[in-house]
């Protein structure tokens, strides 16, 4: 139901000590739209009961709907938070030919629930558990919003991405809009440009719409205060499902060593991940050394044919089902995540380190 990867450092790390939550440092949220219905039941049990009582720093970092997960799990109250999104997500419609305005005006809604009352404030002042949010900065055509002219960047860029990814630098470049204490640094060996912003009151709400500003889909995001002026985008541009690796300032506190040395645990929706947007239908693999230290938690197929439709939910739905079909299928799914917690507690309490397999992209 659950299968359970680990990288080479990681899976050694985890035989030495045994699984658990002191071992991971960092935690990744993959973009993927509705997709991340599938880690509903994962996020409700990590936050709510095995990272709960943690004491020292857990980074959280997302592009799109994962930075939109972490900005739930990073309140006070994170399965309340992620409870308020999926219920708002699921729940929003469009017309039946949505603008690229009117997509944009309901994910400032989605948020604006999404942090409710004072979940913003938390998020920022957490100093436990520390949100990161991926955006892609847009050169050239790209960061227009003329369809036209925004569409002729894409396909530039789809060509730049087949001759080779480090390419896409020369019309993307990551900002990372970090924790105010977070010592986080991305180390990505396609060397695209990182700038590193810290998330503010003024800048919180538009940095995670920008990272969810789907391009063709969705109005960039002109200003975000006190960053460059540009047109932000969907940080799943550059980062879909990662290929990077991650290190932070100071002690691990397993070996002492630098906490380079940390694991990173990454609930999936897939145990196959694509680096970037333009990788979704390529054969391009994640390199392997950029999950040495990583835990990559993902459904089994099994599991996915089990579902309404034998599939996870995507943005597709909003298409090709009606409204009230998509949000009952959609709301099915949110409840059968539950069993893989249940699975996934199951693995926790009888440590069965077997079960384990070796990431192998």
């Amino acid at each position: 139901m659950l299968e359970i990867y680990a990288g080479k450092n990681a899976l050694k790390t985890i035989q030495d000590h045994g699984f658990k939550q002191e071992l991971f440092t960092n935690f990744l949220g993959a973009s993927g739209g509705p997709k991340w219905f599938i880690l509903f039941g994962l996020d409700k049990y990590l936050f709510g009961d095995f990272f709960k009582g943690r004491n020292t720093e857990l980074n959280l970092i997302g592009s799109s709907a994962g930075a939109f997960r972490a900005a739930c799990l990073t309140q006070n109250n994170p399965v309340q938070a992620i409870e308020r999104l999926a219920f708002t997500y699921a729940n929003t419609a469009y017309s039946a030919k949505p603008t690229p305005q009117e997509i944009s005006a309901h994910a400032v809604t989605i948020v604006d629930v999404l942090f409710g009352e004072d979940g913003a404030n938390e998020v920022i002042n957490n100093k436990i558990f520390k949100a990161h949010f991926l955006v892609a900065k847009c050169h050239g055509l790209t960061a227009f919003d003329n369809k036209i002219m925004q569409g002729a960047g894409l396909i530039n860029s789809m060509l730049l991405n087949k001759i080779s990814r480090k390419l896409l630098s020369k019309q993307y470049q990551r900002h990372i809009f970090k924790h105010p204490s977070s010592n986080l640094v991305i180390n990505d060996p396609y060397n695209f440009s990182n700038v590193y912003q810290t998330l503010t009151p003024d800048n919180i709400k538009n940095a995670i719409l920008a990272s969810g500003s789907i391009p063709m889909v969705m109005s960039g995001i002109k200003h975000i205060d006190g960053a460059e002026k540009g047109t932000y985008r969907d940080g799943g541009i550059i980062d879909y499902h990662f290929d990077f690796s991650l290190a932070n300032e100071g002690k691990n506190q397993i070996n002492d060593t630098q906490s380079s040395q940390a694991l990173t645990l990454y609930p999936h929706f897939s145990s196959e991940p694509k680096a970037g947007w333009f990788d979704k239908n390529s054969t391009r693999k994640v390199l392997t050394a950029s999950y040495d230290n990583t835990v990559l938690l993902a459904p089994s197929k099994k599991f996915i044919q089990s579902l309404p439709f034998n599939k996870i939910p995507d943005r597709t739905d909003f298409t090709k089902l009606d409204t009230a079909t998509r949000i009952k299928y959609w709301e099915k799914v949110l409840e059968e995540t539950d069993k893989l917690a249940e699975c996934f507690n199951e693995f926790v309490v009888t440590q069965d380190i077997a079960k384990i397999r070796e990431f192998q992209p």
